[in-house]
């Protein structure tokens, strides 16, 4: 056994398996500590961070056990791991890039876990942030109204270098959206605008008073003019119907019921209206051509 250890200790491929057997115990120990913190902790925030300090705390356990175990030795291995890191830095480009973008996201403020991003052409809920990559709950794709389609994708942190990075919920958590109408030629224009501009500010008078005071600590942070919150409604005269648009603003993740309730005042209020409003359709010009 004592020589089993010394050969540990000296012999370069017994320094190798010390390290190897380094790296199993602190695998092992990092596995056991997420699962017990994962049956004790149920906040989900607070599991999901006591997760990641363990496992930046198995990084640095493996960083401390090469020191013990080379330590004695680094001076003689500053040589070989100068000539190799030039190769590996060229084979590895993309890795440490991904790394870099990892410590960007950490310190930069790009975006946190449960965020909705897009990110490399990839929109969807930011779920879990490692080393090398970040991992979305897809949105859309070929489902509509920003509902998740059930895939998980995993995009390379180096994209923060690559690409605009997008984020909806960070420091303005509303976006605006807007509903179109088409209302029929002949009706009561001022009485369907009314109609709508009533509808959009009962629906979204509490969105309005969140978004303000969000819209201030923005003016506060950046160089931003004082925004528009209030709903408003637009018409465009076309050949078929008059085109009615309300803009209004919403949260990021509101924007599909909120828009299936201001159809469902719409259509009550136009068929209230006794017929002075009515949706609009295309014409078309029947004639019939008889031969003389």
């Amino acid at each position: 056994m004592t020589r089993f250890l010394e050969w540990l200790a000296a012999d370069p491929l017994g320094r190798l398996t010390s390290l190897g057997i380094a790296l199993v115990l602190i695998v092992l120990s990092v596995r056991v500590l997420q699962e017990v913190i994962s049956n004790r902790i149920e906040d989900r925030e607070a599991r999901f961070r006591t997760r990641k300090l363990i496992v930046g705390l198995g990084y640095f356990a493996f960083f401390m056990s090469v020191l013990m175990i080379f330590g004695p030795k680094m001076s003689n291995l500053a040589v070989t791991a100068g000539v190799a890191s030039a190769g590996l830095a060229f084979a590895l480009q993309e890795v440490i890039a991904s790394f870099a973008g990892y410590i960007a996201i950490s310190f930069g403020g790009f975006f946190r876990v449960g965020d909705r991003v897009e990110l490399g052409g990839i929109r969807g809920d930011v779920i879990d942030i490692s080393t090398l990559r970040t991992t979305l709950m897809e949105v859309g794709e070929w489902v509509n109204g920003d509902l998740y389609s059930g895939r998980i994708v995993r995009v390379a942190n180096s994209y923060v270098f690559k690409e605009p990075v997008f984020n909806y919920s960070a420091d303005f958590p509303f976006v605006w959206d807007e509903v179109r109408i088409p209302v029929r030629i002949g009706s009561d224009v001022r009485l369907a605008k009314r109609m709508f501009l009533e509808i959009a500010n009962n629906e979204t008078d509490g969105f309005v008073k969140l978004a303000a005071a969000q819209w201030d600590d923005l003016q506060r942070r950046y160089s931003i003019e004082k925004a528009g919150l209030e709903p408003m409604v637009t018409i465009v005269v076309n050949d078929n119907w008059i085109d009615f648009t309300i803009r209004y603003i919403v949260p990021f993740d509101k924007r599909r019921v909120t828009k299936d309730q201001f159809f469902e005042e719409i259509l009550a209020a136009i068929e209230g209206s006794s017929g002075k409003v009515q949706f609009g359709s295309t014409t078309l010009d029947v004639r019939a051509i008889t031969s003389s």
